[in-house]
């Protein structure tokens, strides 16, 4: 913990995404809730348009969702600040290809203390 899940459609051609993960991962790393760097877990998934419907109209819409997994005990105010600060990553480097609509979001959500395990090896 945390988990960092990213999610996004295939139409945003140009997407790196590495240094997107790195970039978001550094939001995290730096915030002072998180004590161990080594703890943040970054996954990305590309989701083919054909596996995606987006309203009514899903011609010429994208995505990028973030969910961020924290563990239960954050203040609002911190997470607040993740948030902000992964939202902030997100503008700066999602592409907007032209004819595009593309919605950018990002949750924040709690783990049960009780109920997650983590182990290292």
């Amino acid at each position: 913990m945390p988990h960092l899940h990213i999610e996004y459609t295939e139409n945003l051609t140009g997407l790196n995404e590495r240094e997107l993960m790195r970039e978001l991962n550094a939001v995290i790393c730096s915030h002072p809730t998180v004590p161990d760097e080594a703890d943040v877990k970054a996954r990305i998934a590309r989701l083919s348009m054909g596996n995606v419907y987006i309203g009514n109209q899903p011609d010429n819409r994208g995505f990028v969702h973030l969910q961020l997994q924290l563990m239960a005990g954050r203040s609002t105010e911190a997470k607040k600040e993740m948030s902000d600060g992964l939202a902030a990553v997100l503008r700066r480097l999602v592409p907007h290809p032209e004819g595009v609509m593309v919605q950018l979001s990002v949750d924040v959500a709690d783990m049960d203390k009780a109920t997650y395990f983590k182990g290292r090896l």
